[in-house]
């Protein structure tokens, strides 16, 4: 199995929970760092005039990538690195600068097959007013025991 898990599918059980902060006030240089980071400038991420008055934003917001990127840190965070077999997300509402973001997830089943364990867990991402912005799931494999 590739990666180092931090845990295996005997430590996790149905309904079991992790919640995290990923980032306190993102800031506007966090969200230009990423579109230097991922080749995208569309000029809604960076450039306030044209958030406000070409495309009618109150202002400028992150990328939906980022979002889901932050959101991912959960997963690694709490069950290891190269553990993630698939992960998808939809994009609920827009991230914005000054922005304090919470992820959840939440273990919704375990298929251990011999030495192996496929964990499915939601996730789901939320602002500092407790509104979701991003919501998904993710199929990580595990060790079934250590």
């Amino acid at each position: 199995m590739a990666g180092n898990p931090k845990t295996d599918c005997a430590s996790l059980s149905v309904g079991a929970t992790r919640e995290q902060v990923l980032v306190e006030n993102l800031t506007r240089t966090q969200i230009v760092q990423y579109a230097g980071a991922s080749g995208d400038f569309n000029p809604i991420h960076h450039d306030e005039q044209f958030a406000t008055k070409a495309a009618g934003y109150p202002s400028v917001f992150a990328h939906g990538m980022l979002t889901m990127g932050l959101t991912g840190r959960l997963l690694t965070d709490w069950l290891g690195d190269g553990v993630l077999r698939e992960y998808g997300v939809r994009f609920v509402k827009q991230v914005w600068p000054g922005d304090t973001l919470t992820a959840r997830g939440v273990v919704k089943s375990i298929d251990v097959r011999g030495d192996e364990g496929l964990v499915e867990i939601e996730i789901e991402t939320r602002n500092q007013k407790g509104e979701p912005v991003v919501s998904g799931s993710a199929v990580v494999a595990l060790p079934a025991r250590s």
